[in-house]
Formats: C-alpha cells, structure tokens, sequence
C-alpha cells in the first residue's frame, strides 16, 4: 500500500509566494508612498506654492501674483518694516516686470508650521536667491492651501536727481504723480516704490534736459527696502541751451548805455566825468558749464571778457581821454525746473 504524500513542500512553497506577495505589497506601498510625496512636493506643497508666484512673475501675470495669498500688504506692516506707509504701488504692474527664468527650489524646512522655501533663479541675467516664508490655509478637499506668511513684496527708497521723469524698467513715469506730494514733491526727497521680489529694477533718465545710463537693483529679499540714487547729467541739447541764453542775457546787457549795467555781472567804475554814452560789447563769451545742485542745476562760476568804448573826461585839467578797455567779469547763475518741464534759467555773477 502506498504511503500518501507530505504536504510539506506545499506548505513551504505557499509560505514563500505569500512573503513574496507580502514584499511586493510593501515595495508597492514604498513606491506609492514616494510617488505621493513626490506628488505633493511638486504640486500642492509649500515649494508648489512659492513656484507658482514666481511662474506667474516670469509670465507677466502682475495682476495674478497680487492676488495669491499673503502677497498684499497693509500699510501697518509697511510702517512696522521701516517702510513708509504711503509708498506707490506703480511698479507692480506688468510693463515694470523684468525676465525671470531659470526658477529652481533649493530647499525647504519647517519649523512650527512655517516653511522656509529657499529658492534661485535668473532675473534680468542677474543670478540670485531669495527665502520665502509659507504656512498652511486650510484646506480644498484633500489638498492644502498656502499663503505667505510675510509678504513678498519689498520696497526701492528712489532718489532721481535732476529729472522728474524717469523710467523703471522701460515704464515712464512722473515723480508728482507718484508721490504723495504731488505737485510740490522735493527731488531730493526719497520717493518710496513698492515693488515684488524678486526682481531686477533699472532706473533710467531720458528727456530732452536729462539723462543717465540705467542704475540697476535687485530687489531678492521681502518687506525690506532699498534705496537707491540716480544723478542725471545735461544733455548736449540743454548745455547748447544754456549758452544761448547766456548769451542773449550777456548780449541784452551790451545795450545799456551806462557804466554799471543793471542787473549784468560787469560795469566800469571811473573817478572822472564821462562824455557822450559808453558803448559795450562781449569781447569773450563764457564757456558754460552745468551742474547738478540738489534736484535743479546750476551753472559753474565761469570767466567772460566784455569790452567798453568811452571818453572820459578829467577833473583835473580838462582833457578828454577815449577809453577802449576790455573788462574781465565772472558769470554764474541757477537753473530751475518748472512744472511744466521746461527750464528757468538765472544769470548772474559770484557776488549776486
């Protein structure tokens, strides 16, 4: 009769599938599990969040990145930053953004439920870094909502002088218009530009009495401020202008048929009597420099030669001399600019 056969081997081989099924399952949970991870670092995480904002900066969408949460400011938390309160929100526009690109997340901690999100990128070819801070609200389903914790916007503390017009990034823009002045805005007043962060901000001057090259900041670090100073220098334009009506005042000066001409940088003082009216003339027009002063201009003490015909006649004995005398004199004046853009120009001499 035959024995019947052990179920033994069964048992072991039914042992090793279920371990190897058991392993499989754990494997699939592990990978699952990365997969998920991966999934919420990509797209619902604090890094998710923070990539967002700045893909909406590299795309323009200025009207869109205000209105992601914790972005917009109130002006107590501008005033608790050292921000002034009133500062202008012209910049944060789409024609002020500059190239954003090369957007990578390099790290991300947590710390009592504030994510520190560290992230690099290309602004306008300038490499940087910039840390921002996140935290939960609430929820959409399964998925969490963030907001800043501390607004990304930051602040340029901007000083044009010699213009009040000027552009940002290619935006024109007007000081009065901006500043909370108005009008009777000071040029060397600081003009307070809220801006967003990060972003690379070129300050350029370019009228027909101003200019000066682009003055570059990037702004890499929110709810700070940076200040910012821009001297224009004349154009060639304005220097031709002020030697014309240099000029004309000089040449307007040669017209008055006395020794001290009124209001004019020369004259001639003589002890005797004159005879007839004396006749002026430029024999040297000054070379006219300008500038800057503060917000205005000025015009640099520069030399000029006039020249006089007269006779003169002696107290003494009578005798008539013909004077022909050339008369050095210095020249200087201010040059103010008007509301209405144009230019107010003063002459006079170092002891006026």
């Amino acid at each position: 009769m035959d024995q019947p056969k052990t179920s033994t081997p069964v048992r072991r081989r039914l042992v090793a599938d279920l371990s190897l099924l058991a392993l499989i399952g754990v494997l699939l949970l592990a990978a699952l599990g990365a997969g998920g991870a991966a999934l919420y670092q990509q797209y619902y995480g604090p890094s998710a969040f923070v990539s967002r904002y700045l893909d909406l900066l590299s795309t323009g969408r200025a009207a869109d990145a205000l209105r992601v949460p914790g972005v917009a400011i109130d002006r107590d938390t501008l005033e608790e930053a050292g921000i002034d309160a009133a500062a202008s929100e012209a910049l944060l526009r789409q024609a002020t953004l500059a190239p954003l690109s090369g957007i990578e997340v390099l790290s991300e901690e947590t710390t009592d439920g504030v994510s520190s999100v560290t992230v690099s990128y290309l602004a306008a070819g300038y490499s940087g870094t910039s840390t921002f801070q996140v935290e939960q609200d609430g929820w959409v389903g399964v998925t969490p909502n963030w907001r800043f914790t501390e607004t990304p916007l930051a602040a340029i503390s901007l000083t044009v002088l010699g213009a009040d017009q000027f552009a940002v990034n290619g935006f024109e823009i007007d000081r009065r218009q901006v500043s909370g002045d108005g009008l009777d805005a000071v040029a060397t007043d600081p003009l307070p530009l809220l801006v967003f962060t990060p972003g690379v901000y070129s300050v350029t001057v370019d009228t027909p009495i101003s200019t000066s090259p682009g003055v570059g900041v990037l702004a890499d670090s929110p709810l700070t401020q940076t200040a910012v100073e821009v001297q224009a220098e004349p154009t060639a334009e304005f220097l031709e202008v002020v030697q014309n009506r240099v000029e004309e005042f000089l040449t307007a000066c040669t017209t008055q048929e006395v020794l001290q001409p009124t209001a004019c940088p020369f004259g001639l003082e003589v002890r005797n009597r004159i005879e007839g009216l004396p006749s002026w003339s430029i024999a040297a027009q000054p070379q006219v420099t300008v500038a800057p002063d503060g917000g205005q201009w000025v015009i640099p003490t520069t030399d000029a030669v006039a020249h006089i015909e007269v006779e003169i006649r002696s107290l003494f004995d009578g005798s008539v001399e013909q004077v022909s005398q050339d008369v050095p004199f210095q020249v200087n004046g201010t040059i103010s600019i008007l509301p209405d853009g144009s230019a107010s120009i003063r002459v006079g001499s170092p002891s006026s």
